[in-house]
């Protein structure tokens, strides 16, 4: 137990150890609470004295959520050595963080935006203050759970730090020398003698390493054998990194070295984030100083993505998953763009569903009008044209064998690698599956969009056709009146028959395509039930998810024995069976993504590849409908207005026709038979003209209604 005026710790309660000085977990003796302790040793006090208090007067300065808090500076006991008295971060390092085996292909992408926006805001402090860190590492971030359960992350460790303005240089040597600048990484490493002086821009190359490493879960360069082993080979990746690239791999000795401007495929983030982020990193881990970006617009292009909203979009005919980055100010023209760049599908042949209906988004209005989306719940976009399906893209994790031989380091060490590989396999699974649900959702409100389409199609069609025979016996009471009345000129609606004939001929098709296109979403609608059905019926994650269990406690107890460094015969019996089980578990679930997870999800690909293809030409077949119904409308419209004016002038004329022949037939001693039947004649006439005004009058009420509701 070792001990200050307020504090207490035990030496096993290490949190980590450098080479000036020991981190350890202490308790303060007035209440229990927990600090971290920082205590220096012997090698610490050979330093200038300057050197050693550059530390405490730094941390005194600084205040800020992301920089680890200084409490106090005490001293050890008799021995008077200096113990730096400061903020407690139970999650412990990024670098921690990062070693775990779910993270082993980088972090999530919500937690790296928090990494990222943690980093910034800390850094952002230090340059206020003038100060540069020169160590900065995932090892020098500290983690802390937030009141709400989200992560918090820190910076820490300042011992390497100084003040250092912009314009300013520095010649001394720190940091660690994977995250080196490669200018001091020549010196401090290599040891060649140099004369060159380091900016600040020296921080941002180990930002751009550590974004790299939180992002992919590995090191952007790395020569054959690694970076401590083959140090020229580092130095000569660095240095030589074409323009643009953010990481290079060496495969095999004196072997070329692979490019990338790419973060890697098995990278968790985003296409949408990788879009803005790729940028950043190949401005900032470049080697001349004189080239790399400053400060400020690092700041400025980090806090444009972390300000941006997230509007998640699932392309149907595409079937991958995008998210696009964009301002809440920005507007919808701007947002279909970005759609656009992301997709390839251009602008105008978008159409986007939201929760099963159509959203229809005025251009000109801004982003923020977008209803809000999430992961599970995002926009779908359909292409009004025919597309190949890409799918998720993804690479299969290599799962290594376990030699035979009886090795506690290298069991453990593969026993990491094969579940890091599992935790893959599963979000592997996870966005399969969570891609053949967003087709199946898609698809059913493509369905019913269309469903609903012909359905008021029909009914449109359907009134119309109420207004075409109302027309027609209006037409058949004026050639009657024409027959009775040869006199009268009625060459005005001569052209109306021709007219109702065509639009009788024109519903007719648009009835037989609205029938073939229901024939068609029926026996989609069929095929979709069949799919959904299998789909829902699937429970590939749970299995994926046991076996993943069953992994992870082997891969746990097989840390357990590398601690031990020694077993017992029994105990290492049962080591070499769990390391046979682990084999096959993992098999198991590599058998189960490949064999079944991944063949049905292609099976559905194609079928939704055929569906949507139907479901573009319905939509073609059904588009135009809607302005020919309304042209037939108008159509019918005027034909009406046409044969009521006649209709009414015929009135008039049988009117006075009828009251001459009655006066006729008075005057006579008896009634000619022919005169007596004209009389009856147009009196029937007249009687049919006033039912056929009222029917029309009261049956246009009920199209018009039509009408409205489609």
């Amino acid at each position: 137990m070792q001990s200050t005026s307020n504090y207490l710790w035990l030496l096993s309660d290490i949190l980590g150890q450098g080479a000036t000085a020991s981190v350890f977990k202490a308790r303060r003796k007035q209440t229990g609470d927990h600090y971290a302790v920082k205590v220096f040793n012997h090698i610490s006090y050979l330093r200038p004295y300057e050197v050693q208090m550059r530390e405490f007067e730094m941390l005194r300065k600084l205040n800020h959520k992301n920089i680890v808090k200084l409490f106090g500076v005490e001293e050890l006991g008799s021995t008077k050595q200096k113990v730096l008295v400061m903020e407690y971060c139970a999650g412990g390092s990024l670098l921690n963080v990062l070693e775990k085996s779910e993270n082993a292909f980088g972090l999530s992408e919500l937690e790296f935006l928090i990494v990222m926006e943690c980093v910034v805001a800390g850094m952002n402090q230090l340059r206020e203050n003038g100060v540069v860190h020169r160590d900065i590492k995932p090892g020098n971030i500290m983690r802390v759970v937030g009141e709400e359960g989200q992560s918090v992350y820190k910076l820490t460790d300042f011992g390497a730090a100084r003040v250092l303005e912009d314009d300013e240089q520095f010649m001394s040597l720190y940091g660690t020398e994977e995250y080196l600048h490669p200018d001091m990484y020549e010196r401090a490493v290599l040891h060649k003698p140099q004369t060159k002086k380091y900016g600040v821009t020296v921080d941002l190359w180990s930002i751009g390493v550590t974004f790299y490493q939180a992002a992919s879960g590995r090191l952007p360069f790395i020569p054959f054998g690694g970076p401590r082993k083959n140090k020229e080979m580092m130095h000569k990746i660095t240095t030589e990194k074409p323009k643009g690239m953010i990481a290079g791999v060496q495969h095999r000795e004196n072997g070329p070295v692979e490019w990338s401007e790419e973060l890697p495929v098995t990278c968790r983030l985003s296409e949408g984030l990788k879009l803005l982020l790729v940028p950043i990193l190949a401005n900032i881990l470049e080697a001349d100083q004189s080239r790399c970006w400053g400060f400020d617009q690092f700041f400025a292009e980090a806090n444009d993505i972390l300000h941006r909203t997230v509007i998640h979009i699932f392309s149907l005919q595409q079937a991958v998953i995008h998210k696009v980055y964009i301002h809440s100010y920005n507007t919808i023209n701007v947002f279909m763009d970005a759609i656009s760049q992301q997709t390839n599908i251009p602008a105008p042949g978008h159409e986007l569903i939201y929760e099963g209906h159509s959203l229809e988004l005025d251009l000109v209005q801004q982003v923020n009008v977008v209803p809000k989306t999430t992961e599970e719940r995002p926009i779908i976009l359909v292409s009004k044209d025919p597309m190949t399906p890409i799918g998720i893209t993804y690479k299969e994790p290599d799962i290594p064998m376990f030699p035979p031989k009886f090795d506690l380091i290298n069991d453990a060490n593969l026993a990491k690698v094969v579940t890091s590989a599992v935790h893959q396999l599963l979000r592997i699974t996870n966005s399969l599956m969570k891609c053949q649900d967003f087709i199946l959702r898609g698809v059913y409100w493509m369905l019913a969009i269309l469903k609903e389409e012909c359905r008021k199609t029909t009914q449109q069609v359907t009134a119309l056709n109420v207004k075409l025979n109302f027309c027609k016996d209006t037409w058949m009471i004026i050639q009657k009146i024409n027959s009775l009345l040869p006199q009268m000129n009625l060459t005005e609606v001569g052209d109306v028959h021709v007219k109702l004939q065509s639009t009788e001929d024109f519903l007719m098709s648009i009835s037989q395509n609205v029938q073939k296109s229901q024939k068609q979403l029926d026996l989609i609608t069929a095929e979709w039930s069949k799919s959904n059905d299998i789909h829902h019926k699937d429970n590939i994650i749970g299995k994926v998810q046991v076996l993943l269990d069953k992994v992870s406690a082997i891969y746990h107890q097989l840390k357990k024995d590398r601690m031990r460094m020694k077993l017992q015969y029994n105990e290492e019996q049962i080591h070499k069976f769990e390391k046979i089980k682990m084999g096959i578990h993992a098999k198991k679930v590599l058998v189960l993504v490949r064999d079944d997870c991944v063949q049905k999800y292609h099976k559905l690909l194609t079928s939704v590849k055929d569906w949507m293809r139907t479901a573009c030409d319905i939509r073609k077949l059904l588009g135009p409908i809607g302005e020919q119904v309304k042209n037939l409308n108008q159509n019918l419209e005027n034909c009406e207005a046409s044969l009521n004016k006649t209709l009414d002038h015929c009135s008039s004329k049988l009117h006075d026709e009828e009251q001459i022949v009655t006066k006729l037939t008075a005057s006579t001693a008896h009634l000619d038979q022919k005169c007596f039947e004209m009389v009856i004649g147009m009196k029937q006439l007249k009687q049919e003209m006033e039912d056929i005004s009222q029917e029309l009058q009261k049956n246009n009420m009920i199209i018009q209604s039509g009408f409205q509701e489609a």
